[in-house]
C-alpha cells in the first residue's frame, strides 16, 4: 500500500496494490530504486524545489506476537518515503529516504520518467485527490462545493424539527398526572445473598 500526501494541501490518500493509481505511482517513483544521482549542492542542504507529493510505502500483514502485542498480520510497516520534486526544466526528481523511522542523512536522489509524471498527474495523484476530482467534475477538492451539499439542508431541517417535536412530546407526557414509575404496593426488594 501507499499513503500519498499532496505537497502543500496536506490531503492524504491511501492507494492499494492492484489499483491503477498504485501502478502509476510505482512507475513514477520507482520504490525499488536504491541508487543515487548527483544533485546540486543546494538540494543536498535542503533547498530543493517544492515537494509536489510525498509517498510513504507500506507493507500490510506484518507483525504479531512477539514483535507486537497485536494479532499476526494486522500491522502495517512503513518501509520507505519518496518525495517528488520538479526542477526548473520540468524534470521530475525523486528524493528517497530508505528508512524513514531512522534519523539519519541517508537521502538518495534519482530522476523519474517524464511520461510517468504526466500519467500520475492525469490520475490526480499529485494533487491529493486520487482521481476524485476528475470524477467530481466541478473542480473542487473531493467534489465538495457550496452547490454540492444542497441536499443536506432539508435533511438537517427535518432532523432538527423531529428532535424538537419529540422532546416536547416526551416532556408533555412526563408532566401528566400519574406519569412516572408505579407507586402502589407491593414493591420488590433486591436481597443480597
Amino acid at each position: 500500500m501507499a499513503v500519498v500526501v499532496a505537497g502543500g494541501t496536506g490531503r492524504t490518500t491511501a492507494v492499494r496494490s492492484g489499483e491503477p493509481s498504485f501502478d502509476a505511482l510505482w512507475q513514477l517513483l520507482g520504490p525499488t530504486h536504491t541508487g543515487t544521482e548527483r544533485v546540486p549542492e543546494a538540494w543536498s542542504e535542503g533547498r530543493f524545489p517544492p515537494v509536489r507529493v510525498t509517498v510513504l510505502w507500506g507493507l500490510t500483514g506484518v507483525g504479531g506476537w512477539p514483535q507486537t502485542n497485536s494479532a499476526p498480520g494486522g500491522d502495517v510497516a512503513m518501509w520507505r518515503q519518496d518525495q517528488l520534486v520538479v526542477d526548473g526544466s520540468g524534470t521530475p526528481w525523486v528524493r528517497s529516504d530508505l528508512a524513514p523511522e531512522v534519523r539519519d542523512d541517508d537521502i538518495r536522489w534519482h530522476r523519474a520518467p517524464r511520461a510517468a509524471l504526466a500519467q500520475a498527474d492525469r490520475a490526480g495523484l499529485l494533487d491529493g485527490s486520487g482521481g476524485e476530482d476528475a470524477e467530481a467534475g466541478d473542480g473542487s477538492p473531493g467534489g465538495w462545493s457550496a452547490d454540492g451539499v444542497w441536499w443536506a439542508v432539508p435533511g438537517l431541517a427535518a432532523g432538527f424539527a423531529a428532535g424538537t417535536g419529540g422532546t416536547r412530546l416526551i416532556r408533555r407526557a412526563a408532566a401528566r398526572p400519574g406519569a412516572g414509575p408505579p407507586r402502589e404496593e407491593p414493591r420488590q426488594e433486591l436481597i443480597d445473598l
